[in-house]
């Protein structure tokens, strides 16, 4: 069953988090189309057994949903939790709030304490990925061990970020049905080397219909405004601080080339690295079975 279990934010922005692992409890959200289901956070598995906590940070214009999976199998050993980061998913998406490295940072820091997660090991990719690595380097306190997907420490510069500008602009927007989303996506977008139906469905669920067809549920605006707070900098020195036991895991095909992978395994003090076959840039979502057995070993280590 799914819950939700709201969080607040950094400047009061409200956060939705979820668990994606049975059994159920008690607390359905009236009017809730997914069949969420919420109440206060507790730190324990069902049966009142404590559990390794695990927080999953999804990537830029990602949502909580996209670990699912995930979840669901981490559920069986650990207290699993994703959060729609804000601006994104079912999370507050407020014009003024700040999209900046800070309050994301502070956003997961607060889930982690109000969810009773603590010590955490934090699983994020690409944005997700960072915002992990820098808080485990800010509160060592609060983090056990750190999963980094598919997320560069390299600094991308003023073209990559032009590159998305017009990325977003090519959008074809509303789109008239899912399968146009699907097939756009996974198959006509210029960035799509070859057809991808894994992609194709990671941007059909980040999709709301409305009156004149399907839109994102995020502001392409303020996704440009969260990237633009990291691309420019390199963020090798936050990596040297991480302290706990560190996995950094890439897709052959993705952005995080071998050769920076394993720099940041050497930079790191109890770095770690895999990699999975036939995945890009969604590591997690093009090749699930994949990632399982890329990450589970390491997770081993904090059950014990």
């Amino acid at each position: 069953m799914t819950r939700r279990i709201d969080v607040t934010g950094t400047g009061g922005v409200s956060l939705a988090a979820w668990e994606f692992g049975d059994p159920p409890k008690t607390g359905d959200i009236p009017g809730d189309p997914t069949g969420g289901r919420t109440e206060p956070a507790a730190g324990e598995k069902p049966g009142g057994e404590p559990g390794p906590g695990v927080l999953l940070l999804h990537g830029l214009m990602g949502r909580a949903s996209h670990w699912a999976p995930t979840a669901r199998w981490l559920s069986e050993r650990h207290r699993a939790v994703a959060l729609d980061q804000r601006g994104h998913g079912r999370s507050e998406k407020p014009e003024q709030a700040a999209y900046t490295r800070e309050a994301y940072v502070e956003d997961a820091e607060a889930a982690i304490e109000q969810l009773g997660l603590a010590p955490v090991v934090l699983i994020g990719h690409a944005m997700g990925a960072l915002t992990g690595w820098q808080l485990a380097a800010k509160r060592p306190d609060l983090v056990r061990g750190l999963i980094i997907c598919d997320m560069r420490a390299s600094a991308l510069g003023a073209a990559s970020q032009r590159e998305w500008e017009s990325w977003f602009k090519a959008w074809p927007l509303p789109f008239a049905t899912l399968a146009d989303v699907r097939k756009w996506f996974g198959e006509d977008d210029p960035w799509v080397e070859r057809p991808n139906p894994s992609r194709g469905e990671f941007y059909a669920e980040v999709m709301h219909e409305g009156p004149d067809g399907w839109r994102p549920v995020f502001d392409p605006e303020q996704m440009l405004k969260s990237r633009e707070t990291w691309v420019y900098d390199a963020h090798w020195e936050e990596l040297t601080q991480v302290q706990c036991p560190t996995l950094v895991v890439r897709g052959l095909d993705g952005e995080l080339g071998r050769a920076e992978a394993q720099e940041m395994v050497r930079v790191l003090p109890h770095g770690q690295y895999a990699e999975v076959a036939d995945a890009g840039h969604l590591v997690h979502y093009d090749q699930p079975d994949a990632w399982r057995a890329a990450i589970e070993p390491f997770l081993d280590g904090f059950t014990d």
